[in-house]
């Protein structure tokens, strides 16, 4: 009974936070906030992004999302990983996988089991203002799961609150701009829907 609860009372301090210190506004275009499955899919320029993109969501929503979490970073302290476990339910993605493991195998349990999830689909922070190309685990999702939703999301401004390499967040105002969704159309090769998919993700930035 303590656990959850000191569980709920962390989700309201760290949601209380991230809108001090980022605004943690969220704008949607092209979809409303809607308790249906989606993969939601967005840029990636820093670890701050899982918590933006959490904290910009709505309460039915987040209850029903899991981001993904790069495991060796999320579970280094005990802190770290009862966080994006007990508050944030993250979906943990082995980066120093053996060749033999599917790294998409949590994900798609989440899915099986009916979860809305968040992935970050260029695997990798960048540190461009556009997003590197996209990997293909995202076009992997959309053909084993063709009724879930597919929504791009533009971050804003969150990889100036924690740079790359820095532990103390700056008060900057972010935004998550979320956009129409997109669908895997019949025959369509894996390299043109990925970078079709990274444009939707782009052409929110302007928005």
């Amino acid at each position: 009974m303590i656990r959850p609860m000191l569980a709920k009372l962390m989700s309201f301090f760290l949601l209380g936070l991230v809108r001090v210190l980022t605004g943690a506004q969220a704008r949607w275009y092209g979809c409303p906030p809607k308790a249906e499955q989606r993969i939601y899919f967005a840029n990636h320029q820093s670890h701050a992004d899982l918590v933006m993109i959490w904290a910009a969501l709505p309460l039915e929503l987040r209850s029903i999302t899991r981001p993904i979490a790069a495991k060796d970073y999320w579970t280094k302290t005990p802190f770290k990983q009862w966080i994006t476990t007990a508050v944030f339910n993250a979906i943990y993605v082995d980066r120093a996988r053996t060749s033999d493991q599917d790294p998409l195998e949590p994900l798609i349990e989440a899915l099986e089991h009916g979860d809305s999830i968040i992935i970050f689909p260029e695997g990798t922070r960048g540190a461009a203002e556009e997003p590197q190309p996209f990997k293909s685990g995202l076009y992997s999702l959309a053909e084993k799961f063709p009724n879930v939703v597919l929504v791009p999301a533009w971050i804003d401004n969150i990889q100036r609150v924690m740079p790359k390499g820095e532990v103390v967040p700056v008060p900057i105002l972010c935004s998550v701009t979320f956009g129409a969704p997109i669908q895997l159309q019949p025959g369509e090769e894996r390299r043109a829907f990925l970078d079709r998919a990274r444009q939707a993700v782009v052409a929110l930035r302007d928005v």
